[in-house]
C-alpha cells in the first residue's frame, strides 16, 4: 500500500483514460481486466497523477480478508484502539482506492465491499457500529487477470456487474517499442528486437507457459542491455528463467531469443 508520488510513463491503448475519467465523474467503480504486466497499475498511477488525487494501493491475495481492508482493533500501550484499514483511510481522505488482484481476496472482502460498489457508496463497520460513506472525490478501482492463468480465481458475474469494466492487453509492437525507449533509454534497435521477441512468444501457445511475457520483463532486459550486458544473456535471465522452471520450455525460449536477438 502506498501513495502515488511520481509521474509514471503511460501510453494509452484505446479509450481507457476517457473511461476512467467518466467513472470518476459519475462515481462509478471501475474494474480493469487483463494479463499480468499489461499496464493496469500504470494506468491507475498515471490517472492519480493526472487528476491530482491521492492513491492508496492494495495487493490482494488469498489471505486478504475484510478486516485487513476495513480495519481492526489493536492493543497499544495496554489499551484497545481502532485502526482504519486502507479502504476506510481512502474513503476518509477522498483518495483513489486501487485493489490489485481483487479476485484473489477472500469472499468476505467482496461481500463487505458490495455496498461500496452500488448507489450507496458506503461500508458498515460492525465492530464499531458505524457506517462510512464516500463523497464525490472517492473512487474504487479493482483489477484482475481473467483466465490468463490456470488456478486463478474468477470474479462472480454478480460482482462484476457492479463495475464498469475495461479490458486491457499488451501494447502493439510499435507502441511497446516506444514505451521501452521512454522507460529505459535503450537504443531503437534493441527496443524493436525486444518488442518483436515478446510478440512472438505471446503468440506461441504451444510453449505451455503459465504466464506469458510481460512488458515488465522486457524493461528488465532492456536496462541490462543498455548497461552493456550481452543481449542474449540479458534476455535469458530476465525472460526465459523467469517464465519457466521447466528446462525444456526454458530451452525453447532461449531458442527464440537466439533467433530474434
Amino acid at each position: 500500500m502506498s501513495d502515488a508520488s511520481h509521474e509514471p510513463i503511460y501510453l494509452s491503448r484505446d479509450n481507457e483514460v476517457e473511461t476512467f475519467e467518466y467513472c470518476f465523474k459519475l462515481q462509478l467503480p471501475l474494474l480493469l481486466k487483463g494479463p499480468t504486466g499489461c499496464g493496469k497499475s500504470q494506468l491507475v498511477e498515471h490517472m492519480a497523477k493526472k487528476m491530482n488525487r491521492p492513491l492508496i494501493k492494495v495487493s490482494c491475495n488469498e489471505d486478504t480478508n475484510a478486516a485487513d481492508l476495513i480495519g481492526r482493533f489493536l492493543i497499544q500501550n495496554g489499551e484497545t484502539v481502532w485502526q482504519d484499514g486502507p479502504v476506510s483511510r481512502a474513503m476518509k481522505t477522498n483518495a483513489l482506492l486501487y485493489l490489485d488482484e481483487f479476485a484473489e481476496a477472500r469472499e468476505d472482502v467482496v461481500v463487505a465491499l458490495h455496498p461500496l460498489t452500488d448507489h450507496r457508496r458506503e461500508i458498515y463497520i460492525d465492530k464499531i457500529n458505524s457506517t462510512l460513506r464516500a463523497n464525490s472525490d472517492f473512487m474504487l478501482i479493482a483489477s484482475y487477470n481473467p483466465g490468463y492463468q490456470k488456478g486463478l480465481k474468477e470474479i462472480k458475474p454478480s460482482t462484476k456487474q457492479r463495475f464498469v469494466v475495461v479490458a486491457m492487453n499488451y501494447l502493439s509492437m510499435e507502441r511497446e517499442k516506444e514505451l521501452l525507449i521512454k522507460l529505459t533509454g535503450i537504443d531503437t534497435k534493441y527496443a524493436g528486437l525486444l518488442s518483436q521477441l515478446a510478440h512472438k512468444i505471446r503468440s506461441k501457445e504451444d510453449l505451455m507457459l503459465k504466464e506469458t511475457i510481460s512488458t515488465r520483463l522486457l524493461v528488465n532486459a532492456a536496462l541490462m542491455i543498455r548497461e552493456g550486458m550481452n543481449p542474449r544473456k540479458a534476455c535469458q535471465v530476465s525472460i526465459s528463467e523467469v517464465l519457466s522452471d521447466d528446462r525444456q520450455i526454458v530451452g525453447s525460449l532461449n531458442d527464440f531469443i537466439n533467433l530474434h536477438i
